[in-house]
């Protein structure tokens, strides 16, 4: 079944017409909406970019909607609180929230101070993360010495169900990698000959065929 979905762009709309758009959205027959999750706008001229996590309790609150956000842990965000901010929305909404997970963008990224690692680093960090959060989401208490470190985290306020983590993908390399470790993909519009390539690579890698909350991408299907 095909779903109509609206995007919040925190980099466009100022955070309060954010919501306001969102719930006229579902007023208008929109069953579903995801959340970008920035820094900074893409340019001076958009001039805005709100924190996303905030934000998404309140558009949780305010609609019925389910809602996703594309985020990036590892930098800008410790693995193990991207974990807890998932675990306290999908408590409170349960089986409306999903997440997924990319290597981030230097726009955003560089504000740690820290350098902006080759992809290659970035995919090792990611996929260090992802085994951090599930865990955390499994209610395991996660010590870890890598390319992130964790000391004796664990996540109180946890959801009976994790929320699927997808995996963000805008090359068929990467999304043929995603398979690994993702419940689903999620990219970018492109011309259909791309978005198919993209598809066929995390198929064809055995990218697994979960369920997902209603209205979220399931490219993996």
């Amino acid at each position: 079944m095909t779903v109509f979905g609206i995007h919040a762009s925190h980099e466009q709309v100022h955070p309060s017409r954010l919501l306001a758009a969102v719930c006229q959205a579902e007023r208008a027959g929109f069953t579903a909406a995801m959340s970008s999750d920035h820094f900074s706008p893409w340019s001076r001229r958009q001039g805005q970019s709100a924190f996303a996590w905030s934000w998404l309790g309140a558009a949780l609150q305010a609609t019925n909607l389910p809602f996703g956000v594309v985020s990036a842990p590892g930098q800008r965000y410790h693995s193990a609180v991207i974990a807890q901010a998932i675990g306290t929305l999908s408590t409170m909404y349960p089986g409306r929230f999903w997440a997924a997970l990319g290597t981030g963008e230097a726009s955003n990224e560089h504000i740690t101070g820290a350098g902006w690692p080759r992809k290659d680093v970035r995919n090792a960090r990611l996929r260090e993360c992802v085994d951090i959060i599930r865990a955390l989401l499994a209610g395991e208490e996660v010590s870890h010495d890598g390319l992130v470190r964790v000391d004796r985290a664990r996540v109180w306020t946890r959801p009976d169900e994790p929320p699927p983590l997808l995996g963000a993908a805008v090359s068929v390399r990467t999304a043929r990698w995603c398979a690994e470790w993702a419940d689903g993909l999620i990219t970018v519009s492109a011309a259909t000959d791309r978005l198919k390539q993209l598809v066929g690579a995390y198929r064809d890698a055995g990218g697994p065929r979960s369920a997902v909350p209603a209205g979220a991408p399931e490219l993996g299907r």
